[in-house]
């Protein structure tokens, strides 16, 4: 089965109509009944009884997405959640790696005095503690300056603070957040593609392939750079998959061989 977004969104915010003041087409969205007229929804289609939510010309009408440009934005919030948790975990990082940088001495203080407590736990295992990768990174972490460490936080935060801005622009549909987004997933390539090239593990291809798909996605599914006639391409597809647009060219033929320009542009 396939799922019907546009009821899926109707279920959740309520049904949108229009009067279009063009009478044959204002035809095509009403019907009368006992109880009243009921008018179609400009997203799912349906007929809802009551006075309509806006009237005027039928370019006047709200451009309501429908169908597949609603999956589309599922798709892209999804990706905003994912972008929103990631900057959170980093900006906890960078303020572990601030805090750490202010009390460094004190922690590795409680590290070397801890380390012989558990080397005869390590030694019922077989872990060699005093050759353990894990041991020797943290100790190597202690070594750094706390300029260094300052850096490193202030580095983290800029990167969180581009995740959540990109998170930002994807949630709320914003074409310069597709832009943002595209732009910001390029940059992170590079490294991403180093540290599988260093070493290879399933969380870090899974990474890259979801960032590779999410900069293919918007910009084949968003006309993004020009891709397939660009923005204006793009809005003119969303007017024609208007029910508006649909019911209008349904009564005036005309209208599908001649289509009538957005709302406040010119001709």
């Amino acid at each position: 089965m396939r799922m019907d977004w546009s009821l899926l969104t109707c279920a959740r915010k309520g049904h949108i109509t229009y009067a279009p003041d063009e009478r044959p087409l204002r035809e095509r969205l009403v019907v009368s009944s006992p109880v009243g007229d009921a008018w179609r929804c400009l997203r799912c289609g349906a007929y809802v009884h009551g006075d309509p939510h806006g009237s005027g010309p039928a370019d006047r009408a709200p451009l309501v997405k429908r169908g597949k440009e609603l999956r589309d934005a599922f798709i892209m919030r999804f990706f905003a959640v994912e972008r929103l948790i990631r900057g959170l975990i980093v900006a906890v990082a960078a303020y572990g790696v601030w805090r750490f940088a202010q009390s460094r001495g004190s922690i590795e203080e409680v590290f070397e005095k801890e380390i012989p407590l558990l080397r005869p736990i390590a030694d019922q295992f077989g872990w060699d503690l005093d050759h353990s990768k894990i041991v020797t990174s943290i100790r190597h972490v202690f070594g750094l300056e706390e300029k260094t460490l300052r850096w490193l936080a202030i580095g983290l935060l800029v990167y969180a603070s581009v995740e959540i801005i990109e998170a930002v622009g994807l949630w709320l549909l914003q074409r310069w957040g597709e832009y943002f987004a595209v732009v910001a997933t390029c940059f992170g390539l590079p490294v991403e593609i180093y540290e599988l090239a260093e070493k290879v593990t399933v969380l870090r291809i899974g990474a890259l392939v979801i960032n590779i798909g999410l900069i293919v996605y918007i910009i084949v599914t968003k006309r993004l750079f020009g891709v397939r006639g660009g923005r204006a391409a793009h809005e003119a597809h969303l007017r024609s998959e208007s029910l508006i647009e649909v019911e209008h060219a349904a009564a005036d033929p005309d209208v599908a061989r001649s289509p009538r320009p957005a709302a406040g542009s010119p001709g």
